[in-house]
């Protein structure tokens, strides 16, 4: 997977920005604030036509500009292809995204051009908050799992209505009764979640192991569990196990009015969680920050061998401002581990960082332009 070219029209600071990129080591370097995240925002929206670091979309819009656009030149299984969207006003808001010229849809283009993301934030997935490892774990799967995609998409829209639903009770403006229909089918797409989630984390789970040995130089040793908060507590499995909408259903129907008095579903994927042992101890606990930091990165590289198993080729890798925070043995084993096979864009504020490996290109952003050196 190769992208060669980034255009971007109305995006963030940028009025209109054209860039080629012709190596496999892409660094974005210069001071804060001057848009080297938002050319990696640019690529990742490409990607997944969404933000890696918002929610609302009007947010990337340019200040006084009345759309924005942005399109990208890619490489994969040796032919070329395009994606371009574009958000405009056109009464009200709308969106196109536009596969090889062709219009096509969200969940058609979501993993098509497929991309992982390397962010400070991420350093902390073994000590951080659980909605940090539910969402590695949600992109890694659905980009090469379009089944996925589309649970996780009924299963938001379904837990949505649901809690609607529960605090309309609450209010006494609903029925109890009127449950059941959702119960059903919230324990139909919970099990195919969780059922999904187990048979990934075998596969995770020896990659991450090899990953960190490596790291280590052989001194730290990993295994991953998948934390299900169910009604009487939180039941942990390291392999597949029948997860069934039956025994999901009954589970949802003993917390019911726990839920209804709470005004939210205190169960499912939505609230289940990763756990990470090093050495034999629980990381979050137990792990030193050192520790922490490289399951972190093992993960982040457990990616890239992930989607490459199952594509036949690496994503594209994006690293916003993440080798600042690691300390020189770390930031070595990524470099070795990508250079050659990754094509990796970088953002940093001293281009030293990065040494000058076969393949390595330097772009110098300031105040919004962006210059190829």
């Amino acid at each position: 997977m190769l992208i060669t070219d980034l255009n971007l029209v109305n995006f963030r600071n940028y009025g209109q920005l054209s860039l080629r990129f012709p190596a496999m080591i892409n660094v974005l370097y210069g001071d804060n604030a001057q848009g080297k995240t938002n050319v990696l925002e640019g690529l990742f929206y490409a990607a997944f036509a969404m933000s890696h670091r918002t929610n609302r979309e009007d947010d990337l819009l340019r200040f006084g500009a009345q759309g924005y656009a942005c399109a990208a030149r890619f490489m994969k299984g040796g032919a070329p292809h395009t994606v371009r969207i574009k958000r405009y006003l056109d009464g009200r808001w709308k969106r196109d995204i536009l596969l090889d010229e062709k219009k096509t849809t969200a969940r058609a283009h979501y993993g098509f051009l497929n991309m992982v993301m390397f962010s400070p934030e991420d350093l902390t997935l073994v000590k951080g908050e659980p909605q940090l490892r539910r969402r590695y774990l949600d992109m890694e799967i659905a980009q090469t799992d379009p089944v996925y995609w589309e649970l996780l998409v009924q299963y938001q829209k379904n837990l949505k209505q649901r809690n609607q639903l529960l605090k309309s009770i609450q209010e006494g403006r609903a029925d109890m009764s009127q449950l059941a229909p959702w119960n059903v089918e919230f324990a139909r797409l919970a099990a195919g979640i969780i059922e999904k989630r187990l048979e990934n984390l075998v596969q995770l789970g020896r990659i991450c192991q090899e990953l960190l040995t490596a790291l280590s130089r052989g001194k730290e040793t990993l295994q991953m569990a998948y934390a299900c908060k169910l009604s009487g507590g939180v039941q942990e499995w390291q392999e597949p196990v029948s997860v069934t909408q039956e025994m999901l259903l009954e589970q949802l129907e003993q917390r019911q009015e726990k839920d209804i008095v709470i005004g939210y579903t205190g169960i499912g994927p939505h609230r289940d969680d990763l756990r990470f042992y090093v050495n034999g101890h629980e990381g979050k606990s137990f792990a030193s920050q050192g520790q922490q930091r490289s399951c972190a990165l093992a993960l982040k590289l457990a990616q890239l061998s992930y989607v490459k198993a199952v594509r036949g080729e690496f994503p594209v890798l994006l690293l916003d401002d993440v080798m600042s925070e690691l300390d020189n043995t770390r930031r070595e084993e990524l470099l070795r581990f990508i250079d050659g096979r990754v094509q990796t864009f970088v953002t940093v504020n001293d281009k030293t960082l990065i040494p000058q490996l076969p393949g390595t290109e330097y772009f110098r952003v300031e105040a919004g332009q962006v210059n190829w050196e």
